[in-house]
């Protein structure tokens, strides 16, 4: 393990999860000072990002103080102890409100902690503040009935996508290393991507989650593939509470290089369906496999697999499904839902029974042409986003509650599919802006999928400097 050298430090704030336990463990700095480091970054960027719900710095500093003795004891409580967290609003933390990003949901404490959030937190994770989100988590964006307006760090006139917006700025920002996202159609993936970070959205079931959907994931946002995977380590422990949970991988979750030699790997640039991939986009993600071939990976380019049909189908679906969850509020509770969603979601109520059937249906329809793809290919590269950017107060890059799916066409089918799929900063364009690649392996090769982003941080090289907060 990497052990960072005392006169190397600059920023506490910017350094690894792995580098902030090494540094524990070496006893060249305390989890009560790598938090004062956030808490000062947090004042200074939250005003122009907003990426922040229950922010809780004194709470902190206490489960901080209790991580430092220890460690000044070298008796860590767990994994994780003393390394800063972000828990996505839609993860339950006990006796905190969930609002799901939505003005119209009724605020009552939970229970008890969601199976992520209680991971993190048995492994001595502090947990600092909750993150942002749309409504529903039904938008790639940060915009939201019930949080202020999140925006993206690397230019705050641009989106941080989402639903787990408030995430992905908060890792571009430096609060931390360890930010927890969910994920149903790209929501961990889209903000990492807009937002120069590595995502994990999990075989499904690898993480367990209450409540189970299908499809739906909760995954680690972080700044590298090694911190991904520590945090693996913890989130994938068992939780009977998930029924469509998966039994607990008798590995060690460190994501070792991958050699990509021999490997065949497929390279998707049209996913099928879904918005033009723009030209910088599509550089990238050839760039990608490039450097992947220059490893000794077969490289072929092949079709994508979401066709209009399946898209349509599972708008169809989700409009149904939050249509059935709108329809139970009253007019006044309803009416406080954001515009854009009220309006796709309404478009529910007029579809039939053989509509949102038919549309589930097509969750079977890509689950078999994944199955089919990855009997020819051991890893698929495509972009994550068909699109650079887009701006902040948009809901979606296309801003048309008529065609909002437009933009997931390289990620959803994915979630649909149970495939693990990584994004990962690929480069940059001509301003600047980070642009993602996604990489998707197998059903259950989640650490496969790790160790393929670990070489290619390799083979991509450093990253251009994180985000300075904008003038006042």
């Amino acid at each position: 393990m990497h052990r960072p050298k005392a006169d190397a430090i600059t920023s506490l704030h910017d350094l690894s999860a792995v580098d902030l336990l090494a540094g524990y463990r070496a006893k060249q700095f305390s989890p009560s000072e790598v938090l004062e480091e956030i808490i000062s970054q947090v004042a200074t960027w939250e005003p122009h990002i907003k990426a922040l719900y229950l922010y809780d710095p004194d709470g902190a500093r206490k489960v901080a103080k209790a991580a430092t003795e220890r460690w000044q004891q070298a008796e860590p409580a767990g994994t994780l102890d003393g390394v800063p967290v972000t828990i996505k609003d839609n993860v339950a933390t006990k006796g905190q409100p969930v609002p799901l990003g939505s003005a119209s949901v009724k605020l009552a404490p939970a229970e008890k902690d969601a199976p992520p959030a209680a991971r993190l937190r048995e492994a001595g994770c502090v947990i600092f503040s909750k993150t942002t989100m749309p409504d529903y988590g039904m938008l790639s964006s940060g915009l939201s009935s019930f949080h202020p307006l999140t925006r993206n760090p690397w230019d705050v006139s641009k989106n941080p996508g989402g639903s787990s917006s408030g995430a992905g700025a908060a890792g571009a920002a430096g609060y931390g290393p360890l930010h927890l996202g969910t994920d149903i159609g790209g929501s961990v993936r889209l903000p990492a991507s807009w937002c120069g970070l590595v995502a994990l959205k999990p075989s499904l079931g690898r993480v367990p989650i209450d409540p189970p959907y299908v499809g739906r994931v909760a995954g680690p946002m972080t700044r590298t593939v090694d911190d991904a995977a520590l945090m693996m380590s913890v989130l994938s422990r068992p939780d009977r509470r998930d029924g469509m949970s998966l039994p607990a991988l008798e590995v060690t979750w460190k994501a070792l290089e991958k050699s990509p030699r021999k490997l065949r790997i497929g390279l998707m640039l049209d996913a099928g369906s879904g918005q033009k991939v723009e030209k910088d986009v599509r550089e990238i993600a050839v760039k990608a496999a490039k450097a992947f071939e220059s490893a000794g990976a077969v490289i072929t380019e092949i079709d994508g697999i979401l066709t209009p049909e399946m898209l349509e189908g599972l708008d169809n679906f989700w409009r149904a499904r939050t249509w059935d969850e709108l329809s139970k509020l009253s007019e006044a509770d309803r009416g406080k839902t954001l515009p854009y969603i009220l309006n796709w979601a309404e478009a529910g109520a007029k579809l039939s029974g053989v509509d949102v059937v038919r549309g589930f249906n097509q969750t079977m329809a890509i689950r078999a042409a994944a199955a089919k793809l990855f009997c020819e290919v051991d890893y698929v590269i495509s972009p994550v986003s068909p699109v650079v950017n887009f701006p902040a107060e948009f809901a979606s890059p296309l801003n048309d509650p008529a065609k909002p799916f437009e933009h997931i066409c390289f990620t959803v089918p994915w979630n649909m599919s149970e495939n693990p799929a990584l994004s990962i900063n690929g480069g940059y364009d001509k301003k600047g802006f980070p642009i993602g690649v996604q990489i998707i392996g197998r059903r259950f090769d989640d650490i496969g999928v790790l160790g393929m982003g670990k070489a290619f941080e390799g083979l991509r090289g450093p990253q251009k400097p994180w985000p300075t907060p904008p003038k006042k």
